[in-house]
């Protein structure tokens, strides 16, 4: 499910913000909703590095939200390298270079609004490195389990299109799988992120228009050459599988 995208504040001092109703019943949605407000700001740039932001007190009652709620949404921020507090100076806006840009949070706070292009296009620089040595990987290493994975999940891409969110939930589940194909401790912590970076991707291809073209046989060329234990065919696939995705998510821009 797409998050809550509440307009986010034009500068550091936000005017008139809104925190969803919905969040107000429970402490640890509201603080979500505060750190999502401030997170897709500073992400999309409308907070800009350097900047401090507003006082604790003030941003609270601003925000209609407690000072503890607060808080707690700038620690969330703080753990994900966007915002330092240090005694006196206040919170600032780190640099981008300190964000943890691969956090799926962070990913989804850059794709709540429209993303930089940049961005979209360091992400899939990442995974034509990563995702094609991975495909060689699972495809020399796949148990039986892995490829029973691999295909459940495109059995249901199939069957629900990626038009849907269960199917792209399949297609996440999809790239989950070939990472941990790989049984390198590694790649595997790197499933989360790319999964999440490949979801948001393909959501923000249908925002204005439906898919151009159906990417799942694409996948099932991965898939069929990783269970023929064909590295070669499936490092190749794969990278035909990024490389079309991108031109996809161009060609949506």
């Amino acid at each position: 499910m797409q998050p809550s995208n509440p307009t986010p504040p034009p500068t550091a001092s936000p005017d008139e913000p809104s925190i969803p109703r919905s969040a107000k019943g429970s402490g640890r949605r509201l603080r979500g909703a505060v750190a999502h407000y401030l997170g897709t700001a500073i992400v999309s740039g409308q907070i800009a590095p350097g900047e401090t932001l507003t006082g604790e007190i003030a941003n609270a009652a601003a925000l209609d939200v407690s000072r503890g709620a607060y808080r707690e949404a700038v620690q969330v921020l703080t753990a994900k390298g966007l915002v330092e507090s240090r005694p006196k100076a206040g919170t600032r806006v780190l640099p981008r270079s300190r964000w943890n840009i691969l956090d799926p949070t962070v990913l989804a706070w850059a794709f709540s609004a429209e993303p930089d292009l940049a961005f979209v296009r360091d992400l899939f620089e990442l995974r034509a490195v990563v995702e094609p040595a991975a495909a060689r990987f699972a495809a020399e290493r796949r148990d039986k389990d892995d490829i029973k994975a691999m295909k459940d999940a495109l059995a249901k891409m199939r069957r629900h299109t990626l038009a849907t969110e269960a199917g792209r939930a399949a297609d996440r589940a999809f790239h989950d799988a070939l990472l941990r194909a790989t049984h390198n401790s590694a790649m595997m912590a790197l499933s989360a992120s790319i999964s999440a970076a490949v979801s948001w991707t393909t959501e923000f291809k249908q925002r204005s228009r439906a898919l151009p073209r159906d990417p799942v046989p694409d996948h099932a060329r991965v898939c069929d050459a990783i269970v023929a234990r064909d590295p070669e065919a499936a490092s190749a696939a794969m990278r035909a599988l990024v490389d079309l995705a991108l031109e996809d998510t161009r060609s949506s821009m």
